[in-house]
């Protein structure tokens, strides 16, 4: 007795049910491998758009260091240490991606005020001033690809995403 609300899929029409129908429920199972089809999809797009991105920060910047710089930014000066926790990768490859950015100019190593023997990464102008204009890039090719979305379509993407991130 689940609320049933459509939706669509490319030409296939879902219903999207409750929960209480249960995950063996046949219109749920539909809903889902759509969701997991289209999330597929996402992940592809999205490591196509890693590799645009990091290109117009510098050419040469290899799309996985686009991540540790846009962490670096948003955290402030972190430790190596730290960048390993947060990204989830190991300390080499981590290393390899600060070596890069070091030598693209885009962060800089410096001494941690809080104690003179750790060295803290953190961004640098140039670094700053190059992502600070992809973002603003992004944002407009954002604005313009929802512009034909409704405010409640996108209100609904809004709110369902941080669960979709939260899951993830």
């Amino acid at each position: 007795m689940g609320a049933s609300v459509g939706a669509e899929s490319g030409n296939d029409s879902i219903a999207v049910i409750d929960a209480s129908e249960g995950a063996e429920h046949p219109r749920r199972r539909v809903a889902a491998e759509a969701v997991e089809r289209e999330l597929s999809m996402l992940f592809r797009r999205a490591r196509r758009i890693s590799l645009s991105l990091a290109a117009e920060i510098d050419p040469a910047l290899e799309p996985a260091a686009y991540g540790t710089l846009a962490l670096i930014a948003d955290a402030g000066p972190l430790r190596g240490t730290e960048l390993v926790e947060l990204l989830g990768l190991d300390k080499s490859t981590v290393s390899r991606q600060i070596a890069q950015l070091v030598e693209l100019e885009l962060v800089a190593r410096v001494a941690d005020p809080t104690d003179g023997r750790a060295r803290l990464v953190r961004i640098t102008e140039v670094g700053a001033d190059r992502l600070r204009g992809l973002r603003e890039r992004r944002r407009q090719r954002l604005h313009e690809h929802f512009s034909t979305w409704s405010t409640q379509d996108l209100g609904e993407l809004a709110r369902l995403l941080p669960r979709l991130n939260e899951m993830l």
